[in-house]
């Protein structure tokens, strides 16, 4: 299993990298009407639009403007693909499907993450980015999507 390792402030994450489409430099979100309260807005990706996620919200983190530094993840769910507002990228790894410990085994309905590992500088939280959004949440954003073209 490969997975890409992105930080926010101190803590790291995951996603698999066969989600992962490409890492990107924060740009300029354009703003989105009628959103769901974690989508930042909408930018272009060779000629798609992208909503952007602000998974800070999602994680319950503190909020902080867009920095020169950040970085976007463009990456697919089965739905529709997303970019998701990350502090950094630090790197891919590879590991065993043995070593994943099951979300089941750690807390029961943690809804969007799909387990843990531990790595050198700690345990990381792996994102199951299909369930990174509520049934409601796609809804309004495809909603929102619909009235924006």
């Amino acid at each position: 299993m490969l997975l890409l390792v992105f930080k926010l402030d101190e803590q790291s994450y995951a996603l698999r990298l066969s989600v992962v489409e490409k890492i990107i430099r924060a740009v300029a979100v354009t703003a989105l009407p009628r959103k769901p309260e974690v989508v930042l807005g909408v930018i272009g990706v060779h000629g798609r639009i992208v909503p952007v996620v602000d998974i800070r919200k999602r994680f319950r983190l503190l909020e902080r403007e867009m920095q020169l530094s950040d970085q976007m993840i463009i990456a697919s769910t089965a739905h529709r693909t997303l970019a998701l507002l990350v502090d950094s990228t630090a790197g891919v790894v590879q590991l065993s499907e043995e070593e994943m410990v099951g979300a089941a085994e750690i807390v029961p309905n943690l809804g969007y993450v799909e387990g843990a590992v531990r790595l050198e500088d700690g345990i990381v939280l792996i994102h199951d980015l299909d369930r990174f959004l509520s049934l409601e949440e796609e809804k309004a954003l495809g909603a929102s999507l619909d009235t924006e073209a």
